[in-house]
């Protein structure tokens, strides 16, 4: 199997143009390509496929063989992938997720992608649509207990669902063991990403993330996404802005457009290598 590898704010996968190529079982393949030891290493599966409602199609997979319905780092990457191999002479695109048709800007340096602008649409706060197993119309500020401890949670989804945390410094914060109990916590029927963040200033937030089926990662669009319009919601940020968030693999600038109701997410996107592995 033909493969590149592909990041966007560290946030990296395996990218497959199912155009050429055929992967007969991407959940076992997207569990053996991601091991960082015995594999290429990357945080899961991305196939590129053709779309009969887009101009392309992005299938993924998580490093633990569970299928994903959206990544807005992958967004973008599979944007410059279609641009710079030639498949597309657009630098504005549609491409199909299992979260709904996302469009796509790309910026174009010396003729390849550098980065790309995704309009990840609007935030959802409906506990049911999310999902959360809570009452009413949002989840905003609620107190839950983790591991013993008290956090307030604010719930958004952006194709994924996810939990927001605020606190004065993530840096020494133990994702590693709180994460999975986030992940896991009965509130969430189909498991949650949570995002861990301190709040800088009006326009900037730092964002550490734990990703369902991945673990910690260093970046996640929708997570981003989902953090600045939590913080927005909690007064942290306001909508027709630029917020600069701040990963553990680089930034990203997302803007909640008051016009529209939509986030932008706008971020790199580079490629690593490019090989062939026996599957």
């Amino acid at each position: 199997m033909k493969f590149t590898k592909m990041q966007g704010a560290g946030n990296d996968y395996i990218y497959v143009d199912c155009f050429k190529e055929k992967v007969p079982n991407p959940n076992e393949t997207a569990v053996k390509v991601s091991d960082r030891h015995f594999g290429i290493g990357a945080d899961g599966l991305v196939l590129i496929e053709p779309s009969d409602v887009a101009d392309f199609k992005m299938d993924m997979y998580n490093s633990d063989g569970s299928q994903a319905k959206m990544c807005g780092n992958a967004t973008r990457c599979v944007a410059k992938y279609v641009y710079d191999n030639g498949m597309t002479d657009k630098t504005e695109i549609a491409l199909e997720t299992l979260s709904g048709i996302k469009h796509i800007k790309m910026f174009i340096e010396n003729g390849k992608v550098t980065s790309a602008r995704v309009n990840m649409g609007a935030p959802v706060t409906d506990p049911k649509k999310i999902p959360v197993n809570l009452d009413g119309d949002i989840v905003l500020g609620h107190t839950i207990e983790v591991g013993g401890d008290e956090y307030a949670i604010t719930c958004i989804s952006m194709g994924n669902p996810h939990c927001v945390v605020f606190f004065e410094d993530t840096h020494a914060f133990a994702v590693d063991k709180i994460g999975p109990l986030f992940e896991h916590h009965p509130l969430f029927p189909d498991r949650v990403n949570t995002e861990f963040v301190q709040p800088i200033d009006a326009k900037t937030l730092k964002m550490r993330v734990w990703e369902r089926g991945a673990g910690e990662t260093l970046a996640c669009g929708t997570g981003a996404c989902a953090t600045v319009a939590a913080a927005i919601l909690n007064g942290h940020c306001k909508k027709d802005e630029d917020i600069r968030m701040l990963l553990l693999g680089g930034v990203l600038v997302i803007r909640w457009d008051s016009k529209s109701g939509d986030i932008y997410m706008t971020g790199p996107a580079e490629t690593v290598c490019t090989g062939e592995i026996d599957l």
